[in-house]
């Protein structure tokens, strides 16, 4: 669903510089602009008519090599938070932090700062007792509300991702899985384990050993590590887990709720037949409640940075956890432009130095730049509804440059912060040229 925040480039000053120009300046300048204006037009064209955008082959490739690496850090906050905090934003690099209700309490002030760095939080439980929490559905439920209601009111917001202590797998039966859905919420698990927590005092050369042991044919990497407790050794070992997914070429990104779901298979276990399962009106009052608090209708704020968006309630949709704007008013209303090709059922935007292609039928976004032969194709979520496109606007906002973002639900208003640099800030002041 991050990220210390980055200081975005400035260039003031440029358009003020031009207009001191001489008139002879002037004429000169007036034919560079219309050779730039023939060039950038001969551009545009390529990327409506879609010239140098892979085939479908070329794009389930692209995705087959896309790697990304999802650090996440169980138990905290603690001692160590903060020096994994430090090397996190030395080698910007975002996180996501699983924690403990009864920490978040004692240091509310490490909540705050995982959330301000712009690192993702997801919920632990309260007390990580495994008797209390695996005896039945209604107390893990209390522990997640419990935990839920704590972060809220620290840093204002309610998070989605939950993760069992110690795993699903010998954990968590499907009534666990079918209710904690229902709510809204999304269960991750892992599928690299450091290590780290197997033993006492596990040394650092064998937590960067094991959270670097990627499975075959695993181009998505989500690393258990922990902040929590006595971890000093996995604080060491950071840098060097870092530094290796960095030289594989790997994307380091957060989760997101919308994420598809690691998770382990429901183990058969006897202990399982004597939980009892909550009744149908408990389930009707706490997880039908619980799962409107991601629907409820109220103003969408999205913030981009050096601007702010504001949606009314009928200008989007959540569907599944996953937030569609209608694409024509939201290019409207950030300011860019869009065309609509009726022989090939697409739709073409650009926005600063971005192409991005939108095709419903098989639900892809292809994006460029204006300077790039080729672009990049990404599965994403996009309906056509009554003559309207509607798209997941993290998907679109990473397509036209954003390199990540967070969304949160606050009590009056969503908010989805896309954190700077944007790589389409770059060629900005261009535009101001034309």
């Amino acid at each position: 669903m991050t990220q210390g925040s980055h200081e975005m480039m400035q260039r003031n000053g440029q358009l003020a510089e031009q207009q001191t120009l001489s008139h002879s300046c002037g004429r000169i300048r007036f034919w560079q602009r219309l050779s730039i204006w023939f060039s950038l037009t001969a551009l545009l064209l390529t990327g409506v008519l879609g010239a140098g955008a892979p085939s479908a082959e070329a794009a389930v490739q692209n995705k087959k090599t896309d790697k990304v690496v999802y650090l996440s850090f169980d138990d905290g906050p603690g001692k160590h938070t903060p020096a994994v905090l430090d090397i996190l934003r030395d080698a910007k690099v975002p996180a996501t932090f699983f924690v403990l209700g009864e920490h978040a309490e004692r240091m509310p002030g490490l909540i705050k700062r995982i959330a301000s760095e712009g690192h993702v939080i997801g919920n632990h439980t309260y007390n990580h007792e495994y008797k209390e929490l695996y005896r039945d559905f209604e107390t893990f439920w209390q522990q997640i509300k419990r935990t839920e209601e704590i972060i809220h009111n620290i840093a204002g917001i309610r998070p989605a991702l939950v993760r069992a202590p110690g795993g699903t797998y010998g954990h968590f039966d499907h009534t666990y899985f079918d209710l904690l859905k229902k709510a809204g919420y999304a269960v991750m698990d892992w599928n690299v384990d450091s290590g780290d927590s197997k033993r006492r005092n596990v040394p650092a050369s064998e937590i960067v050993a094991h959270a670097t042991d990627v499975p075959a044919e695993t181009t998505s990497a989500i690393v258990l590590m922990h902040d929590g407790g006595a971890h000093a050794e996995t604080v060491k070992a950071l840098p060097d887990i870092i530094r290796y997914y960095k030289q594989e070429g790997y994307r380091f990104e957060v989760m997101q709720p919308t994420d598809k779901p690691v998770q382990f298979q429901v183990k058969p276990v006897v202990k399982y037949k004597t939980r009892q399962s909550p009744a149908s009106s408990w389930v009707a009052k706490h997880v039908n409640q619980n799962a409107e608090q991601w629907i409820t209708a109220k103003p969408l704020k999205i913030e981009l940075g050096y601007r702010t968006l504001e949606l009314n309630p009928d200008e989007y949709r959540i569907k599944d956890q996953t937030l569609l704007v209608p694409l024509r008013s939201y290019m409207n209303k950030l300011e860019g432009n869009i065309s609509w090709d009726q022989t090939t059922g697409t739709a073409t935007t650009w926005w600063k130095d971005r192409i991005v292609k939108i095709n419903p039928t098989t639900g892809t976004l292809t994006s460029k730049r204006l300077h790039d032969q080729k672009g990049r194709t990404v599965q994403a979520t996009i309906e056509s509804r009554e003559g309207t496109i509607w798209v997941s606007v993290g998907d679109l906002m990473q397509q036209l440059g954003a390199k990540q973002y967070t969304f949160q639900s606050k009590d009056s208003e969503w908010v989805l912060t896309v954190e700077p640099p944007w790589t389409s800030m770059e060629h900005g002041h261009f535009y101001s040229m034309i």
